[in-house]
Order: C-alpha cells, then structure tokens, then sequence
C-alpha cells in the first residue's frame, strides 16, 4: 500500500468510526453527511467518492462491525476459556451490540434493508454456527456436555435464551443485579431447576 492508499484508508476509517459514533445515538435517517463530515474532519465531497451516498455509507459500518463482532466471537471460542464462559459469551453476546446500538436503531436496520439482513444470516451461518457446533461437540468428547441430546437440540436451546438475551438484561438492569442474572441463567442452561445438587462446571 502507496503513501496515498494509505492515507485513503486512513479517511475511510475515521469516516467509519464517526458514523459509529453517531449511530449510537442517532436514528439512520436522520444522520446527515454534514454532521458526518464535521466529526471525522473531512469534505462532505470525500465522503460521497468513498461510498457514493450515506446509506451505503451506513450499510458498510454495519457491515464492518458485523465482521469484527464475529471475528472477536471466534477468536474467544478458540480462546483458552471454560466451558462456562464460552457459553456465557454465546447466550449474552448481544448485550454488547444492544449496548452499541438501540434495538429501535436495530430493527430500523433489519426492516429497511433485507440485503443486510441477509448479509448478517449469510455471516453467521458460515462463520458463528461451525464454531458453536464445534464446542458442543468437543463438551461432549471430553463430557462436559451430555451426549444425550441432539447437537441440533442444544443449538435450538442457545438460540432460543440468546433471542431473549435483551430482555433478560433490560430485567436485571431495572430489578436485580446483572452479574447475578448470567449465573443464575448459566446455571439453568447446565442444570435446570432440579434441586439435587450438580457439580459445578469446569473453571
């Protein structure tokens, strides 16, 4: 990379990371490129030779922060981190790009543009499903993980906590303690609420 491509690559990024910024707070719709301009100290000019209007602009962070959400997915799995904690990251991940974006800014996304929604299904699908696959089966190699039930099964389970993930956080914020909630929650995934004492899951 040249001295100019560089500095090219410099501007997208500062253009990307205060468009970030921005969605944090800001409804899409109403970002202007002026205000985007003015935050990352660029011509309004720059920004349309770099992505030919602000939705596609809008689209391409997401997009950035999809593949870098799921890159740090992978790379904690593979990470040296029990069982528990691995599970922990998976059911609870979206607290992260809750906490990042709005859920209104989120659906707005979802429902305007079915090409991201896609594009997120497609990322997921080929990079997030193998590598819970991949952990399942390997608790249940070493018997972290009850043979059982059904991969399938245990998948549809995580799925089904981790689409309420957002709720059960709003909860603990406004009526208990966070910290206490994925425990509790951690527990019932390993357990259930059956009374006979477990053991407790590696550490």
């Amino acid at each position: 990379m040249n001295g100019y491509e560089k500095r090219a690559q410099q501007k997208k990024e500062k253009i990307m990371h205060a468009t970030l910024k921005m969605l944090k707070t800001s409804d899409p719709r109403k970002l202007r490129i002026t205000d985007i301009a003015e935050a990352a100290g660029v011509s309004q000019v720059t920004i349309y030779n770099y992505f030919g209007s602000k939705e596609a602009l809008v689209v391409e962070v997401f997009k950035d922060y999809a593949r870098t959400a799921l890159k740090e997915f992978g790379e904690f799995l593979s990470g040296d981190h029990s069982l528990k904690e691995k599970i922990e990251y998976i059911v609870f991940q979206k607290k992260k790009s809750s906490r990042t974006f709005s859920l209104e800014v989120m659906k707005q996304i979802w429902h305007d543009d079915p090409e991201m929604t896609r594009f997120l299904k497609e990322e997921y699908m080929a990079k997030g499903v193998p590598l819970v696959i991949q952990l399942i089966e390997d608790g249940k190699k070493n018997g972290e993980i009850t043979a059982a039930l059904s991969t399938s099964t245990i998948m549809m389970y995580m799925q089904m906590l981790t689409s309420q993930a957002d709720t059960m956080l709003d909860y603990a914020e406004k009526h208990g303690d966070l910290d206490t909630l994925i425990e509790e929650m951690v527990h019932l995934f390993f357990y259930g609420i059956a009374s006979t004492p477990q053991p407790k899951v590696p550490t």
